[in-house]
């Protein structure tokens, strides 16, 4: 495997000397020097990832973190970066000696950010040099996020804190016992077991170290915000500096298990009183955006309870009368990312729309809707910036970085350039667009990805990319793990259809997936690949099936219903079992919407249906090669899934492996896993279809 000669622990000591940054530019990344111009895990890793930025008050900077990892130390360093709006001096402004998060300019015009400098992340503050640093926050066990009150006297802080009694609290004379209570549902959700809940604090700015808040959800057992994934945009302060905004789903164990419906709730500082300004609407209500004028509040809003891939709605609120307006109605997209005008007239949000994503704009005044921005890309984060916008852009080419955008031109200029030195040196796999006809007669949008120095004289092994969510679209994103890049790299074309059950081609498009696991999407993904093997390029005795999460239920479904067609395949994370699955994940609304209800249902055609189709009834008809990978803290499909589907190939004699890694959730995080996930992975597909 070819590697690149600079060592990695090497890059981290230079990028460790940003610091004292208001007289040094960002690190030299054109240090990095590639042996080959093919992408190699290596490299993939040796990658810069952007992650939050924020727009200084007077909009002449931009300030953002950059997270590096150091594979010899198995973990990632992120420092704070600033730069002029327009991409100009770059300065580092964080040491890189600890990992500094969520950089955000303050009414003051200093930035905040996260650190971990004293132990526990905690709050500081610092000028727009670097220098100054203050910090603000010294809170037990520390804090997960923050936000300031417009006018920077005040903060509100999420923090975990416990809410459930332990063994040792209940018998204090087993202090050692390991033992776990439990006697309701949720007692563990994603890759955590629930022993603690994030609440929200407000506490004062003042002189002195903020070491405790005012707990706003008053020691009640529900989070805010939401897990597993919510964050400070949750959270939200009314603009007159009184109220508190945030998102809540105020059930517990079974309730919460079986239930979408999240709310946004406003607390009241003087009062003390909480208020559920979302009360009667059903399902996911999130992600609170306040217009400069204090007078609106806008939200991405789900109808119906239990249904976590239903349209996001764009909804408005009038704070004062509470009247509630859906401003998406006829538009049958998603809308994400909602940021307003400094007028507030206008909304701008992020779309998927064919397979990309894409920014458009709201007009209040007309209620008419505007594609902004065109292209092959993904538009993934957003903020205005005067009369212009700051937006994260990636493709299935190249990892996020920051752009102006132009809204009323639609252009749009790069602005980071934070792994350009790499890319200078890499021959990249060309991504093509086609339009596959399905066996009802419609149309798919399938990417083709080629390998570098592609000859189309040769004929090439070939990959059907099966993608998770289920309903998540397969859009120009650029990942570390399922990298089609990298697939490409290693010598093979990438077939990724965008099957039914997936956003951004319609509501109806999307749904058609649910309740339907071994059908139509089925269809879509042999309709795809079958498309492709008549290629003359495409080696159709060596083609492979890889995916994971509802990609790898799909690569165990098509393991037993392929004819043939595929000589390996790859599940990570996968359904396998549908019986078990129900009774083993945490987020019962899932099941219960996707597969219909539980298997003892008897009556419903729609849950015999989805079981009938359990991949595990089909073993019988497995031949092709199967590599399982999965994850011990992934509690959502849990690890006894794989080590089903892999003890079935071997007892059956088909060849087979199984990656397990102890400390890893859905997903593959660590660095040194991560390299050894894309290792195995190319080693099982060479040994089997080169």
């Amino acid at each position: 495997m070819k590697k690149f000669l600079l060592p990695i622990a090497l890059i981290l000591l230079m990028l460790q000397s940003c610091g004292n940054a208001s007289k040094q530019q960002a690190p030299a990344r054109e240090t990095i020097k590639l042996e080959s111009d093919i992408l190699t895990p290596e490299v993939l890793w040796a990658m810069g990832r952007i992650g939050e930025f924020s727009v200084s008050p007077d909009n002449k900077h931009v300030v953002y973190n950059v997270t590096d990892y150091s594979v010899e130390e198995n973990k990632g360093f992120s420092r704070i970066y600033i730069m002029d709006a327009d991409g100009r001096n770059v300065k580092c402004l964080t040491n890189g000696t600890t990992s500094d998060y969520s950089p955000v300019f303050i009414p003051s015009g200093n930035i905040a950010f996260m650190t971990s400098a004293s132990g526990d992340m905690q709050l500081w503050e610092m000028d727009i040099l670097g220098s100054n640093r203050k910090q603000l926050t010294d809170i037990q066990d520390g804090i997960t996020g923050f936000k300031f009150s417009p006018d920077g006297k005040h903060i509100v802080y999420s923090a975990e804190v416990k809410m459930k009694d332990q063994v040792v609290d209940i018998y204090p004379d087993l202090p050692k016992s390991s033992g776990r209570i439990n006697n309701d549902l949720m007692y563990r959700h994603w890759d955590q077991w629930v022993d603690t809940y994030s609440h929200l604090f407000i506490a004062n700015l003042d002189n002195s170290m903020i070491t405790s808040g005012l707990d706003i959800l008053q020691g009640e057992p529900w989070e805010s915000p939401v897990r597993p994934w919510g964050g400070m945009e949750q959270v939200s302060w009314t603009e007159d500096n009184s109220a508190v905004l945030y998102c809540c789903r105020k059930k517990v164990g079974k309730d919460y298990a079986t239930s979408t419906n999240t709310d946004i709730y406003r607390y009241d500082i003087a009062s003390g009183l909480t208020a559920n300004l979302t009360e009667g609407m059903m399902g996911y209500d999130l992600n609170i955006s306040v217009a400069p004028t204090g007078n609106k509040m806008a939200w991405e809003s789900m109808e119906r309870d239990g249904y976590e891939a239903d349209k996001q709605r764009l909804f408005v609120m009038d704070l004062k009368t509470g009247e509630k307006k859906d401003y998406s109605i006829g538009f049958d997209q998603n809308s994400t990312n909602i940021t307003w005008s400094d007028d507030a007239s206008t909304i701008y949000f992020i779309s998927d729309i064919n397979a990309t994503d894409q920014i458009y704009e709201l007009s209040l005044n007309t209620g008419s809707i505007r594609k902004i921005t065109n292209g092959t890309h993904n538009f993934v984060s957003l903020a205005v910036a005067g009369d212009k916008l700051i937006a994260g852009q990636q493709s299935m080419s190249h990892p996020t970085e920051l752009y102006t955008v132009d809204p009323k031109a639609g252009t749009y200029t790069q602005i980071t350039h934070v792994n350009d030195n790499i890319f200078k040196q890499l021959t990249t796999a060309e991504v093509e667009e086609r339009w596959i006809p399905t066996t009802d007669g419609k149309r798919m949008l399938t990417w083709v990805i080629y390998p570098p120095h592609f000859d189309k004289s040769k004929k090439y092994p070939t990959l059907l990319y099966c993608e998770g969510g289920p309903q998540s679209t397969v859009s120009q994103f650029w990942s570390y793990r399922w990298n089609f890049q990298m697939m490409a790299a290693n010598g093979y074309i990438v077939v990724a259809p965008n099957r039914r059950g997936l956003p951004g081609f319609g509501q109806q498009w999307n749904e058609e997936i649910s309740g339907d696991y071994g059908g139509q999407c089925m269809r879509d993904y042999l309709s795809a690949i079958d498309a492709l093997a008549k290629e003359p390029f495409v080696d159709e005795d060596r083609l492979g099936a890889v995916g994971a999460s509802f990609g790898g239920f799909s690569v165990f479904w098509l393991a037993g219903h392929h004819d043939g067609r595929f000589k390996a395949l790859i599940a990570h994370d996968g359904m396998f079992n549908l019986d078990a699955q129900y009774l083993e994940t945490e987020e019962m609304w899932f099941v219960n919407w996707d597969l219909g209800g539980p298997y003892w249902d008897k009556d419903n055609p729609v849950v015999q249906w989805s079981y009938a189709n359990s991949p595990h009834l089909f073993v019988d008809k497995w031949t092709a090669p199967i590599l399982v990978i999965h994850g011990g803290l992934d509690y959502r499909i849990c690890f006894t899934q794989g080590m089903q589907a892999y003890n079935a190939a071997v007892l059956r004699g088909i060849p087979a492996e199984f990656l397990y890694f102890p400390d890893e959730n859905h997903w593959v995080l660590k660095p040194q896993n991560g390299i050894l996930w894309q290792r195995r992975f190319k080693n099982w597909l060479d040994t089997y279809l080169k």
